[in-house]
């Protein structure tokens, strides 16, 4: 009878060849689908119809925000397109793009001489998809990551252990913790989205999934021209063009994330 020991060092090789195969899969999908084919996986064909990026980034044009309700319609095309759960209890409150002050906003842009319009406008935050980001490098089961092929920071769910190291890593609080079950508390439910469970932390993810099939992000269509979305690498982009022609500002500039969501003033 085999012993033991020799039956353990078969069950670790086992694995050791499992994990092998597996990991091309996992790079593929990490990428975007533009590893090479394998034996294990076939290579992803990208959808014809996909809107792509080397680094996509948003413009956020204030001069277009003359009061909050002007923000409203962003904030719940985001929540009904990806399911956000609408809690009562402000320290269980799920936020992918949401309203800030700019003293609250902008904490290292102190100014005594602020303009009156931009000290009392209320501005749009979310995820800024740092071309650094430190939620990235703190996360341990890599569930956070930043993808190779466009620079957008995502967020797989079902590796998220709740651990919310990315959480305290990330210096925007643009990330939020399901301290309940998010479904009963979903006014309407989209199905081409998934919705998370207790325990994970999710945030803007810039609408992957719309602009795998050729639509801008859902806020973007909903902002009326305050949002503008597009390829910072490309110079003739229209957010290339808008960065060109105007003054903006970042959040938190000087810790050097480098956020990709601009502001003009």
């Amino acid at each position: 009878m085999m012993d033991s020991s020799r039956r353990n060092l078969l069950k670790l090789a086992g694995l050791s060849v499992v994990g092998l195969s597996a990991a091309p899969v996992l790079k593929t999908w990490a990428s975007g689908g533009s590893e090479t084919e394998t034996e294990t996986q076939p290579r992803l064909l990208p959808n014809p119809d996909a809107l792509t990026a080397t680094r996509w980034g948003m413009v956020v044009d204030t001069r277009k925000i003359s009061s909050p309700r002007d923000l409203d319609p962003l904030v719940e095309a985001c929540k009904r397109a990806h399911n956000i759960p609408t809690f009562q209890d402000k320290d269980h409150e799920i936020k992918w793009i949401w309203e800030e002050e700019f003293e609250h906003a902008f904490p290292m842009k102190d100014d005594d001489y602020l303009s009156q319009r931009v000290s009392s406008l209320t501005f749009p935050v979310l995820c800024n998809h740092c071309k650094n980001p430190p939620c990235v490098r703190a996360c341990p089961t890599k569930a956070t990551f930043k993808r190779e092929s466009d620079g957008i920071v995502l967020m797989d769910y079902h590796r998220c252990i709740g651990c919310r190291f990315c959480m305290a890593a990330c210096p925007y609080g643009s990330r939020s913790f399901n301290f309940r079950d998010p479904r009963p508390f979903i006014k309407e439910m989209t199905p081409d989205y998934p919705t998370r469970t207790k325990g994970v932390v999710e945030k803007c993810d810039f609408c992957v999934e719309l602009l795998a099939v050729g639509k801008l992000p859902a806020c973007v269509e909903a902002s009326n021209g305050i949002l503008t979305f597009g390829d910072l690498d490309d110079p003739n982009s229209e957010v290339r063009l808008l960065l060109g022609a105007n003054y903006t500002i970042r959040r938190k500039e000087t810790l050097g994330t480098e956020p990709n969501v601009y502001y003009i003033v």
